[in-house]
């Protein structure tokens, strides 16, 4: 299962792309995650069906100082292969 997600909220400048990075890679997911020039977060998990769901379920917290406010599916991506990544902001 391969999900694209746009991640709103307090989401830049506390952690979150590295928290989502090593949250993911806990899991077992392949992917990435970046920031985006509108204050959003954007990532792509791929993996088990309950993994993916599972990271979904954390990404409405995310870390200890964000806030989200949002959690949007975007049109789907080629699935992804590999470590899960931290990309640069777009």
């Amino acid at each position: 299962m391969t999900v694209h997600v746009l991640i709103e909220g307090r989401v830049q400048g506390v952690g979150f792309r590295g928290w989502c990075a090593e949250e993911a890679l806990r899991r077992g997911l392949a992917g990435w995650v970046r920031n985006r020039k509108s204050g959003a977060v954007e990532a792509v998990f791929s993996g088990a069906p309950n993994q993916v769901a599972d990271m979904l379920q954390a990404v409405t917290k995310g870390p200890r100082f964000a806030r989200v406010n949002a959690v949007n599916d975007l049109d789907p991506v080629e699935t992804p292969s590999g470590r899960f990544e931290v990309r640069e902001t777009a």
